[in-house]
């Protein structure tokens, strides 16, 4: 059976019951290694608890996404999650996940790019990679990368929906991967079009579980044990085996994260 690697998935979430038996219907699928991200002080306790249960296939990140704040609270939320990361840094296998959604609001905008380059340069510190949440504004994450990103930064463009030359803007700042989850599978994807042109060793797999379920469970909660669906849908965009997919983008994953 092929191995796989989920670098996104919030199993810690409400949406799972049992998140314990989530892991086992993953391993159990040959997805053997999961990252949690973090996205703020609400759920980081449960997140770390459920990845230490299951030291073996689980590590988790620390981080604070740029939608779970307001105005009101974003100097609490950056001074909880800097707490967090200096308590686990010899634990937390990445800063993240971190950067811009412009996608409901542009009010906050200012207020996320101060978390953004803050975290960045918190991962640079501690020697982390990082999970960069971009939705709607990559010309404005390019921008805070180009000027915050240190000699060693490096990490994952999670869910990624640009296009070719965003990828190949992305490669000049160095050592970053595309996780390609289900959306890859779904008709007409953006991503699909233009997969074929990028490595496989510029790739990692993910889930972002429970949300953005590959077909054909579209419409159903996500799972990280559909991980073997979006590496099918790969191997037939790029005409390689489905083996190949997982060899690859898994190494890729414990490079980075594992």
């Amino acid at each position: 059976m092929p191995l796989f690697a989920d670098t996104h998935t919030h199993l810690y979430d409400r949406a799972y019951e049992d998140p314990d038996e989530e892991i086992e219907l993953a391993v159990a699928a040959g997805v053997t290694r999961l990252l949690l991200p973090d996205t703020d002080s609400s759920v980081r306790e449960s997140m770390i608890a459920l990845a230490r249960r299951h030291p073996e296939h689980c590590r988790f990140a620390i981080g604070l996404h740029p939608t779970e704040f307001t105005a009101g609270n974003f100097d609490k939320e950056m001074q909880s999650m800097l707490e967090a990361a200096m308590l686990y840094k010899d634990e937390l296998a990445a800063i993240g996940e971190i950067g811009l959604d412009y996608h409901y609001s542009h009010e906050l905008a200012e207020l996320q790019q101060k978390a953004f380059k803050e975290q960045i340069m918190l991962a640079d510190l501690l020697d982390k990679p990082i999970l960069i949440h971009c939705r709607e504004a990559f010309e404005d994450c390019m921008a805070v990368l180009r000027k915050y990103a240190g000699s060693n930064t490096r990490g994952i463009f999670h869910a990624y929906s640009g296009s070719l030359e965003g990828y190949k803007e992305i490669k000049r700042l160095g050592r970053f991967y595309l996780g390609i989850g289900g959306v890859v599978t779904f008709k007409n994807a953006h991503i699909a079009r233009f997969l074929e042109e990028i490595p496989l060793e510029d790739i990692v797999l993910e889930t972002d579980a429970p949300y953005l379920t590959p077909a054909p469970h579209r419409g159903e909660r996500n799972e990280s044990a559909y991980i073997p669906f979006i590496a099918q849908k790969i191997s037939e965009i790029k005409g390689v085996s489905v083996e190949e997919v997982a060899d690859i983008t898994t190494a890729n994953a414990i490079k980075l994260l594992f």
